[in-house]
């Protein structure tokens, strides 16, 4: 999104887009508050999706790998013009919400490789080798927005509220591995009754 509002509308100064907590403040060491801060404030479980088989059938070696189904999740994203200028702040917002109207689908071949490099975890293991990501609008119901401003320290911005869907996330480690059925012996007959 950073780069998107710099290459679309050519800004000397564009506004930053951060990832932040917004219960923190905007303004720790001394940095601007001229931003778009994005937030997450929820966490849900796909529930449709929880049973899924913990078992995978490999057909070139015949074996049954077990190992648990990842956990599907679903993110709700605040999105918050942080900006001093209320008609800025309607701005930006307006841009941001322009920006997911125009691609709200996100995979690892959609997206700059340099963005996906540079903001990379240093762990192999917390790297995601593929994703999908899918941005939907979110409409808080009015009681819904105060439990959230509420939470967030009280004072509302300018924002808007995106349900990303669906992040998996799985250890890949195999917890057992054993050889699946290869025959079926058919050998079946009726004995003969006894003669008495």
């Amino acid at each position: 999104m950073d780069k998107h509002f710099a290459d679309t509308y050519l800004l000397g100064d564009p506004t930053k887009v951060e990832l932040g907590n917004l219960a923190e403040g905007f303004t720790a060491n001394g940095d601007s508050r001229e931003k778009l801060v994005l937030s997450m404030v929820n966490i849900r479980e796909e529930k449709t999706l929880k049973n899924v088989p913990n078992y995978l059938r490999n057909n070139i070696t015949h074996s049954i790998i077990y190992e648990n189904p990842p956990v599907f999740l679903n993110f709700q994203i605040l999105i918050t013009a942080t900006h001093s200028n209320y008609t800025n702040a309607l701005l930006v917002l307006s841009r941001a919400i322009r920006f997911f109207q125009f691609k709200n689908v996100f995979t690892q071949d959609n997206v700059d490789s340099l963005s996906i490099s540079k903001h990379r975890p240093d762990n192999p293991l917390d790297q995601l080798d593929a994703f999908k990501l899918i941005f939907d609008l979110y409409s808080p119901t009015m009681e819904e927005v105060n439990h959230l401003w509420g939470t967030l320290g009280g004072k509302q911005y300018p924002f808007v509220l995106y349900m990303l869907r669906m992040l998996d996330l799985k250890f890949n480690a195999i917890q057992n591995e054993s050889s699946g059925i290869t025959d079926i012996v058919r050998d079946i007959y009726h004995k003969k009754p006894l003669v008495g």
